[in-house]
């Protein structure tokens, strides 16, 4: 049965203002088994300075969520550490704040000075209705509602809403603009919130000649049906566990992949099947990937683990950085990005040809890879599991 929980696809992605090495706009997420919460948080100026106040406004409202600490002690925490600017009397960063109960859908936006966000029902722009709360002498929009399977939330900093000021018009592309761009990109890309966030800061880099004005970061938190992985890898120490593992294997509601030339041919000799070898994929650091019905991709295991590792650090978790080729390494990496829940089930039995003599017996390479796989994606919000066998 498909779950019933949808997945809150968070993406984002930023500008820098033309000139400077550093964003003044910062963006975190925390996810428990419960929530989401996303902070954007845009620094006064640009460069170092913006860039400091921004990072140390969305790290103190997010620890401080992830504590359960009431709205009231959270601003102010943040008025207390970022005080006005003298010359100008305005706040050092401004912040927006979304937080999302995953089995419920409800949400509450808190904005403090940042544009409002947006809002998509079923494609449609949905303007949230606001209320405001001063709190510590600071004034609040507060909206809240509920999120179902299909609906989109996009949160903006300034840079994004004037992109264009002063060059294709005179105050930028607007609120409204940027809403109807949404709705467009919805209907016409894919539904994915990396697809969505590159679509908008593509039109606001054109605006801006490629030359950006300000700081310009744009979130969106999309609502759909999680993409569940299933990775297969390493006998089982048992012999007798291999058909009942094989077949929990098989039923998994979601991709399956199989890491490992003894693994591969476990499941093989269930199905009754045999693998072939996917010669255009070979490399001379790779063997090729296999081919067997019911599973979505059949690799070698520690090298292509190894491998993989590699580009997974390499590419810092986009996607779109992945060499440009169709090897084993790269399409199990592109199977773990696209997930947004992995579970790795892992035989123990060690393949003496990859163990390190060096090591004790029970510690193998291919639980050291997979420790260290798990702590990346973990790092790249996938909800991870191992479970050794």
């Amino acid at each position: 049965m498909p779950h019933k929980v949808p997945f809150f696809d968070v993406g984002t992605a930023s500008l820098n203002r033309h000139g400077e090495e550093l964003c003044g706009d910062q963006v975190k997420v925390h996810r428990t088994a419960d929530k989401t919460v996303v902070v954007l948080s845009d620094g006064l100026g640009s460069g170092v300075k913006a860039n400091i106040l921004a990072r140390l406004t969305a790290e103190i409202v997010v620890t401080m969520f992830r504590e359960e600490a009431p709205l009231q002690d959270v601003i102010e925490t943040v008025a207390g550490t970022l005080p006005l600017c003298q010359v100008r009397r305005i706040a050092y960063a401004t912040f927006i704040i979304v937080e999302i109960q995953h089995h419920t859908g409800n949400f509450k936006v808190i904005n403090f000075d940042s544009p409002p966000a947006f809002l998509l029902k079923r494609g449609r722009l949905s303007p949230l209705k606001q209320r405001t709360e001063v709190i510590q002498g600071k004034t609040l929009g507060i909206s809240e509602g509920t999120l179902e399977r299909g609906d989109l939330l996009g949160l903006i900093s300034d840079g994004v809403l004037y992109a264009g000021m002063g060059v294709t018009m005179n105050f930028g592309w607007g609120w409204d603009g940027i809403g109807a761009f949404l709705e467009r990109v919805y209907h016409m890309e894919a539904y994915a919130a990396d697809v969505i966030v590159r679509a908008v800061l593509r039109k606001t880099n054109d605006l801006y000649n490629a030359q950006p004005g300000d700081d310009a970061t744009f979130v969106a938190i999309a609502v759909r049906q999680p993409n569940r992985l299933v990775v297969l890898t390493g006998p089982p120490t048992d012999k007798a566990k291999d058909k009942a593992i094989v077949d929990r294997f098989l039923n998994f509601d979601g991709r399956k992949v199989i890491c490992g030339g003894t693994t591969g041919n476990i499941v093989a000799r269930q199905l009754g099947k045999s693998i072939e070898s996917d010669m255009a994929t070979l490399r001379f650091d790779l063997p090729p990937i296999g081919l067997l019905e019911e599973v979505d991709l059949v690799t070698e295991g520690v090298l292509t683990l190894s491998t993989s590792l590699h580009l997974l650090k390499e590419c810092k978790g986009e996607l779109r950085s992945l060499p440009d080729d169709r090897n084993g390494a790269v399409l199990l990496s592109r199977e773990l990005l696209r997930s947004d829940s992995i579970l790795f089930l892992a035989g123990e039995k060690v393949n003496p040809f990859y163990q390190n003599p060096l090591l004790p017996h029970s510690v193998s390479i291919r639980r050291s890879l997979l420790n260290q796989l798990v702590d990346i994606l973990v790092g790249y919000h996938k909800d991870v599991k191992i479970e050794w066998l």
